[in-house]
C-alpha cells in the first residue's frame, strides 16, 4: 500500500472534524494514491461517521493516522503504527501503541510501522503542544534519526513540519535522509501551494501528504493533480 515509488504520489489527509465531502469526489477524478484520516482531537462519533462517508464515495484506499489511541475502525484500509521518533515522551514512542495495541489486532486492519519525524516549521504545531515534544531543527539530527528509525524496523520515515507550518522540509534534508534510508520518505506539514509542492517534488520523495490546503480549498487538488503520476 505504502512502498517506494519511481515517481512522488499524493496522499490527502483528512481530518474529521473538517470534512468535506466535495473533497472525496475531486479525489475521485484526480491523481491521488490514497487518504489519511485523523485528528489531534475529533468529536465523539465524526471519526467512524467520516470513514463510512469516505469509503461509500470512493475507492481510494484509506488509511488512519491516529491521532491518538482510540481512532481505530475495521471499515478502513489499514492504521499507521506512529511513533514519535524525533521526541523522547514515552507516551508517543510506545504508550499509546501498547493501550492500542489488542484493539488493533483484533480489527486485523493492515498494520504499517512509521517512524514519525517532528521537524522545525518555524510554527508551534499542534503534535508538539500534544506530545510535549520539541521538533528536530539541524539536518544531522534529523538524518540520525531517521536512520535510526530504520534500523528499529519501521517500514517508512514521516518527516512532518506541522499542520500549517510556516516552512515546508528543505530539499536539501529530503535529499540527505533518502541517501541514508531504504525504506520510503513521506513528506508533509506547511504544503499548502503549488510552488511549495513543485519544490518539494525535485526532491522526488516517494509521498506528499496535503491536509489543511485542501481543507481551505477544495479546487486546489484539481490544480495539483496533474504534478503527479
Amino acid at each position: 500500500m505504502l512502498t517506494k515509488t519511481k515517481h512522488t504520489k499524493l496522499i490527502v489527509l483528512i481530518d474529521p472534524d473538517k470534512y468535506n465531502p466535495e473533497l472525496v469526489d475531486i479525489a475521485n477524478t484526480c491523481n491521488v494514491h490514497c487518504f489519511f484520516i485523523g485528528g489531534s482531537k475529533i468529536k465523539d462519533g465524526y471519526f467512524e461517521k467520516t470513514i463510512r462517508s469516505i469509503k461509500s464515495k470512493t475507492k481510494i484506499p484509506l488509511i488512519i493516522f491516529p491521532g491518538d489511541e482510540t481512532q481505530i475502525s475495521k471499515q478502513a484500509d489499514g492504521i499507521l503504527i506512529l511513533s514519535l521518533i524525533s521526541g523522547r515522551n514515552p507516551d508517543y514512542l510506545i504508550g499509546k501503541q501498547v493501550v492500542a495495541a489488542k484493539k488493533i489486532k483484533s480489527s486485523k486492519l493492515k498494520t504499517i510501522p512509521i517512524g514519525y519525524i517532528l521537524v522545525n516549521g518555524d510554527k508551534i504545531s499542534t503534535t508538539q503542544k500534544i506530545t510535549k515534544t520539541n521538533p528536530l531543527s539541524t539536518k544531522k539530527e534529523i538524518i540520525e534519526t531517521a536512520i535510526a528509525g530504520e534500523l528499529l524496523g519501521k517500514q517508512l520515515i514521516y518527516l512532518e513540519s506541522g499542520s500549517g507550518a510556516n516552512s515546508t522540509i528543505k530539499n536539501s534534508i529530503i535529499n540527505a535522509v533518502k541517501k541514508e534510508i531504504s525504506i520510503p520518505l513521506i513528506i508533509g506539514g506547511g504544503i499548502n501551494t503549488i510552488q511549495k509542492i513543485k519544490a518539494i517534488l525535485k526532491s522526488n520523495p516517494d509521498y506528499i501528504v496535503i491536509g489543511n490546503a485542501l481543507e481551505i480549498r477544495p479546487t486546489l487538488l484539481k490544480e495539483i493533480s496533474t504534478l503527479f503520476k
